[in-house]
């Protein structure tokens, strides 16, 4: 199958970080190249971009794509391993800025075989690192059903979390759930029918993905990581796809530009002056005609922060 990836507010994201020839800039998230490529177009002759993917198939690509640019190195490895690599690289500091594209790519959900899509017969996988051990069958047929309602509730924001957990405990009784139609069935036999576009087993899946690779907690750590290894003026431009997401950066950009966090009792402030400076207060979305085209952009947002200090 040809690698398909839709570039995402190409031209936002990456004119967000304002590229200058001579600086040091990382893409945490490759996939098809094509944010890459637009910074590769704005750093020449001198500048540095680091590429990360997990993905070999990306990267494989990528690589094709963006192999007449002698300044790029691709890591197969996760952004979460951003510190270590970097310094293996001899790079201690962003200089530039740092770009982030989450969640899953076109290619990852149309490949029936790598199991993101409810729509697609497949074994239960969703693994963004085909490497990995632990995939959503691990997840479906080894999670107990707390465990289960849990993230299916916090991950998922599935009102029916603990209806369809215990269906899930009940059927695995007789026989493992094995495929993505599987579940999906599962899911859409067991809750009621609501009037809403939104195909019933889609917040499950989003959830199950979210712990099969660990998504919430790796954004995290490392955007705290990438905090560290900013130059001061160095931009950080984060697309995120889903509430959980963009909450998580809207949250960690607001700490990080706010004055002081001390306690309303507190007398006198010891806090750190701000690490950041917000670029952009509510998110940038995608353009009417870029969700035309594309319509998985609609879920898009883009938060821009630089660093200051």
């Amino acid at each position: 199958m040809e690698f398909k990836h839709y570039t995402v507010m190409k031209h936002e994201a990456v004119d967000a970080l304002e590229c200058q020839d001579g600086k040091i800039y990382v893409d945490c998230t490759l996939g098809g190249g094509g944010h890459s490529e637009l910074i590769l177009q704005k750093i020449q002759p001198d500048g540095r971009l680091i590429a990360f993917d997990i993905d070999k198939e990306a990267i494989a690509a990528a690589s094709e794509r963006l192999k007449n640019y002698k300044n790029l190195t691709i890591v197969n490895s996760s952004y979460v391993d951003i510190k270590k690599a970097l310094s293996d690289l001899g790079i201690s500091r962003i200089t530039g800025g740092v770009l982030f594209d989450l969640g899953a790519s076109y290619h990852q959900f149309n490949k029936a075989e790598r199991g993101f899509s409810f729509s697609k017969e497949a074994p239960l996988d969703m693994r963004f690192n085909q490497d990995a051990d632990f995939s959503a069958y691990d997840v479906v047929n080894s999670y107990n059903e707390n465990e289960l309602v849990k993230i299916f509730s916090e991950y998922g924001e599935e009102r029916f979390s603990k209806r369809i957990a215990k269906k899930i405990i009940e059927v695995r009784k007789s026989k493992n759930i094995e495929t993505t139609t599987e579940l999906a069935d599962l899911i859409v036999n067991c809750t009621p029918r609501v009037k809403t576009s939104i195909h019933p087993a889609t917040r499950v899946f989003q959830a199950i993905r979210i712990e099969v690779n660990k998504e919430l907690t790796n954004v995290k750590n490392t955007l705290n990581d990438v905090l560290e290894l900013l130059d001061i003026g160095a931009i950080i431009s984060v697309i995120s796809f889903h509430s959980l997401e963009d909450r998580l950066v809207k949250n960690l950009f607001r700490y990080h530009s706010q004055k002081c966090h001390c306690e309303p009792n507190q007398m006198i402030c010891k806090c750190p002056p701000p690490k950041l400076e917000l670029v952009n207060k509510k998110p940038i979305i995608a353009s009417e005609e870029e969700i035309k085209e594309n319509p998985p952009s609609r879920s898009a947002k883009l938060r821009i922060a630089r660093c200051i200090n």
